[in-house]
């Protein structure tokens, strides 16, 4: 599971690299192809940024979902549900420790 997210995480991050490098490249290609000025290659390349981030935050709630489901499937605990029990618990050792004395 943790190999799962770190292979994400990582994936992320070469995909960010290797899409500035990208964007120059697109942005120098469209100059010379179109003959566009580059101010109107920054705001087509500004617009393909934003329907890319919108695109990454779907992902990364897809992903998030099926992490859920997983987690679900295996039988594996929220941070939340752990939270609450290790409250419980203290709560509990504590009356218990008082009935004691």
């Amino acid at each position: 599971m943790i190999e799962l997210i770190e292979k994400s995480f990582l994936t992320a991050m070469g995909a960010v690299a290797l899409s500035q490098k990208k964007t120059e490249e697109l942005l120098s290609e469209l100059k010379q192809r179109f003959q566009v000025t580059e101010e109107e290659g920054k705001e087509f390349i500004g617009r393909l940024e934003e329907l890319a981030k919108e695109n990454q935050q779907k992902l990364q709630a897809m992903a998030q979902e099926e992490m859920l489901k997983s987690s679900q499937r295996l039988g594996l605990v929220t941070k939340e549900e752990f939270d609450k029990l290790a409250r419980k618990v203290t709560r509990l050792e504590k009356q218990l420790k008082a009935q004691g004395e």
